[in-house]
């Protein structure tokens, strides 16, 4: 009886050890309430931003510490968060209003404010070597803003409103997420013109999305079914189809070791294994908790930072994971 119970414990221990992702701490949020969106990450100090949208604030986080020391108020439902480290500004997109508000990195002073009169200023990426920071807005579009010559300096015009969008960092493409267009729109960010629109038809509601760039595969997370679809970048053709959590906002590609980690409000977080472009296996399924879809892979701390809203008995915190080689 002894030997059996202590070989079922090494068996657990052994299983435990072997997870690819492993919570190391919880950070409490505790003055957070309602929806958590996106997320960016200061490297170099050691902070992780969240967009409380919910909550009308900006929480920032030290991560050495282990607790918000800030909190940024008067938002109005953020979305979208860029931490510009070169010049130390917080970019942060609202909904409610379409504006893309910017602060000082350090004081956490309003410096700046971008009108994108669409409204619903959402998702927002950077281009590190023009510059140039992209914002999806409206009813369909993705505005530029020069960062370094603080204005705006184009619009691309997309069928509806667009979710996630990746750009490419060895070639000139923007890959765009429009579910209710029902395709991925791709644009030549040099012309500002939009190249292919691909067809999503292996399922629907595609808002997540990442980029494995050596592959040439395009990840697109959907909710309608709960799949993660694969695309070929050359073709737009997909490749492949895996299932995933439930209700899923955010997913990431970790290209050191090859796997995809993809958070969904259903209440946990879906590790799959790349074992070759076409080829795509689930690792494990991690529990996080109710409304816990948004997230952010941070390669250089080597962990996975998940939000759980508070709901009910749960309370709102950001999780911390360790991902395990």
């Amino acid at each position: 009886m002894k030997m059996r119970l202590a070989i079922a414990t090494c068996c657990w221990i052994v299983a435990l050890s072997a997870q690819p992702l492993r919570l190391e701490s919880t950070i409490p949020l505790p003055n957070v309430g309602g929806r958590i969106d996106h997320f960016s990450v200061d490297i170099a100090g050691k902070r992780v931003f969240v967009a409380a949208l919910g909550n009308n604030t900006v929480e920032v986080v030290d991560v050495a510490a282990g607790k918000v020391v800030h909190t940024i108020r008067g938002l109005q439902e953020p979305q979208g968060l860029f931490y510009w480290p070169e010049g130390k500004r917080l970019y942060a997109a609202n909904a409610a209003n379409g504006h893309v508000l910017v602060y000082d990195g350090q004081s956490f002073a309003q410096v700046h404010d971008y009108d994108f009169n669409g409204g619903d200023a959402d998702n927002v990426r950077f281009d590190p070597a023009a510059k140039e920071l992209f914002v999806g807005y409206g009813t369909g579009a993705l505005g530029v803003v020069n960062v370094e010559l603080k204005s705006r300096v184009g619009d691309v015009m997309l069928d509806a409103h667009p979710e996630s969008f990746q750009l490419e960092k060895q070639g000139p493409h923007i890959f765009v997420n429009v579910p209710e267009a029902g395709h991925v729109a791709v644009i030549d960010r040099r012309t500002r013109s939009i190249t292919a629109k691909w067809p999503v038809t292996g399922a629907k509601s595609n808002f997540p999305m990442a980029l494995d760039e050596a592959n040439h595969r395009l990840f697109l997370g959907c909710r309608k079914p709960a799949k993660l679809l694969v695309l070929d970048t050359a073709s737009g053709k997909q490749v492949a189809s895996v299932d995933i959590v439930g209700d899923t906002d955010d997913l990431y590609y970790d290209a050191a070791l090859k796997r995809i980690y993809v958070s969904g409000g259903s209440g946990s977080v879906t590790v799959l294994q790349q074992k070759d472009a076409d080829h795509y296996e689930t690792m494990a399924t991690i529990p996080t908790g109710s409304g816990a879809r948004t997230s952010l892979f941070v390669p250089d701390f080597k962990r996975l930072f998940v939000a759980r809203p508070h709901r009910g008995s749960q309370s709102c915190a950001l999780l911390v994971f360790a991902v395990s080689p």
